[in-house]
């Protein structure tokens, strides 16, 4: 049988870890690669400036690709951790967020990972001097592509749909859960309007007539300063809440 006192430590733990991890990665983008303006920049830019920052920018994006990955066993434990402390209706709807939670991390990491296994090599290829003008724009071409569906479908829209879908079903349960207070509840659920309106910045890429509101980063600074309310008050749960919790259930 788990132990409901270590499960909710784990779980606080993880919570933070993953903020911590997620961020280290995405401070140093910024740094030496101009992460995400450079985004918005020409392929010929973007290309050459990647080819520039060498093995140690690639290892950055694998280090990213690889904390987004943590979302899997944290949206399981925090699963865990509601069944244990909210009502029982609340478990299949719990179930299904669940699920949306660990896809999320996968796609979203699935879109990460295109700067590890498939930039590297467009990158050279168009930086290299002996290849042809043709090829270098082959090469663009195939950039935008990648980029387009690696990056803005899979890791962006379905990623942080299902992020909020998570987010959503989470916060709901954490309404019914003793281990929480209801403003941390509502909380991750405030975050979402701000991530689903940062979305048209998505929409722009195809639809240039599309108004964008830049509300994404608003919304993710929210959301992680949310995960980091969550870990802290885990950690700080009293052993007699937990064991009067274990009992109940």
């Amino acid at each position: 049988m788990v132990n409901p006192l270590r499960l909710l430590r784990t779980t606080g733990i993880l919570l933070i870890l993953l903020v911590i991890l997620s961020n280290i990665p995405y401070v140093l983008l910024i740094q030496t690669f101009g992460y995400d303006d450079i985004l918005r920049e020409p392929v010929d830019v973007v290309l050459t400036r990647f080819q520039a920052g060498g093995t140690g920018l690639i290892l950055t994006w694998f280090g990213f690709g690889l904390a987004a990955l943590l979302l899997i066993p944290t949206s399981f434990l925090l699963y865990s951790v509601i069944k244990l402390s909210a009502n029982r209706s609340q478990s299949p709807f719990l179930l299904v967020a669940t699920l949306m939670g660990a896809l999320s991390g996968i796609l979203q990491a699935i879109g990460l990972m295109r700067w590890v296994f498939v930039v590297p090599v467009l990158a050279r290829l168009y930086t290299d001097p002996n290849v042809s003008v043709m090829t270098r724009e082959a090469v663009g071409v195939v950039y935008q592509v990648v980029h387009q569906y690696g990056g803005v479908v899979i890791g962006e829209h379905l990623g942080q749909t299902l992020l909020m879908g998570w987010t959503l079903g989470l916060g709901w349960a954490m309404r019914s859960s003793v281990l929480f207070k209801s403003w941390v509840a509502w909380w991750g659920v405030f975050t979402i309007p701000l991530l689903l309106i940062g979305q048209s910045e998505l929409l722009a890429t195809v639809i240039p007539a599309m108004p964008v509101l830049e509300t994404t980063p608003i919304g993710f600074i929210l959301w992680e300063a949310w995960l980091l309310i969550v870990g802290i008050s885990l950690l700080r749960v009293p052993q007699k809440r937990v064991l009067v919790t274990s009992e109940a259930t």
